[in-house]
């Protein structure tokens, strides 16, 4: 649990009130607050984070201006602390996608992605990190597994060699990361610093391991279609892109001593696997 006293700075400089308990992630502490100035009563959030990351995260974040993504009213330049507009919906992707609105949930999430994809009118942080950076515990996973994973890490070594439609990625654009704000929609937190090739974001959606279903063959192939078709992809390198990103969260996963969860992911790759034959 935060201490609402590591807030005190921010709650002045920023003119906000305390509007809930603190709280914590293993990078961040956070604390749900007011808008007591320009926009009074309006909800928003503190964010402090511990990760350099996560620092050049909310200036993606900032970059993004509020389209697809939370507006972030006001950040400390030296320690990346973020004042960011707070969701305040009932609405959750995750639990649409467990209670029969599996299609709706991802159906959203493409479009939250397309509207990150858009171009804007300056140019984003110099300190994102390549693709190619981002997939660097694959190749030594990959070594150390062999089969499958070893497979996929070839497929994502072709992908990242020759790519496409290159963009500022979320990186993360998964069920939780993208929330409810009412009248706002549904918007996208917590975005990693990342660029590389669109494909990208749009493959997480459909490894995202927190979902049961994802490794089910007919869910599989029906949301397949509604990603392809929502977000203009081509399939066959859509599949490629699955293979690629599942092995890759599989791989983090065995990094941290998470086997079964692994194996999830990598049963997903096999279905984009079996789907390209």
């Amino acid at each position: 649990m935060s201490d609402v006293h590591l807030f005190a700075p921010y709650l002045q400089r920023w003119s906000v009130e305390v509007a809930g308990d603190p709280f914590s992630t293993h990078t961040s502490d956070l604390l749900p607050v007011r808008l007591t100035g320009a926009g009074p009563g309006r909800p928003a959030m503190i964010k402090i984070t511990r990760s350099l990351d996560e620092q050049i995260g909310g200036q993606v974040l900032q970059w993004w201006g509020g389209e697809g993504a939370a507006r972030v009213y006001a950040r400390d330049e030296d320690t990346g602390t973020l004042l960011m507009e707070r969701a305040i919906g009932s609405r959750h992707l995750l639990r649409m996608a467990l209670e029969g609105e599996d299609d709706a949930a991802t159906a959203n999430i493409c479009y939250v992605i397309g509207q990150l994809h858009a171009q804007r009118c300056s140019a984003p942080t110099d300190q994102l990190q390549s693709l190619g950076q981002f997939f660097r515990s694959l190749a030594p996973m990959a070594q150390q597994e062999g089969g499958l994973m070893a497979e996929c890490a070839m497929v994502a070594d072709a992908l990242l060699s020759e790519p496409r439609e290159q963009v500022v990625l979320h990186g993360d654009a998964h069920h939780s990361n993208i929330l409810d704000f009412g009248g706002r929609g549904w918007l996208a937190i917590d975005p990693k610093c990342v660029i590389g090739e669109r494909y990208y974001d749009y493959a997480n959606v459909l490894c995202n391991p927190d979902l049961k279903t994802c490794t089910d063959p007919l869910r599989f192939a029906r949301q397949l279609d509604l990603v392809t078709g929502v977000g203009g992809l081509e399939c066959q390198r859509l599949l490629r892109w699955v293979m690629a990103q599942a092995a890759l969260s599989a791989a983090w996963f065995l990094e941290d001593g998470g086997r079964p969860q692994g194996e999830k992911q990598l049963a997903v790759a096999r279905l984009a696997q079996l789907a390209l034959r």
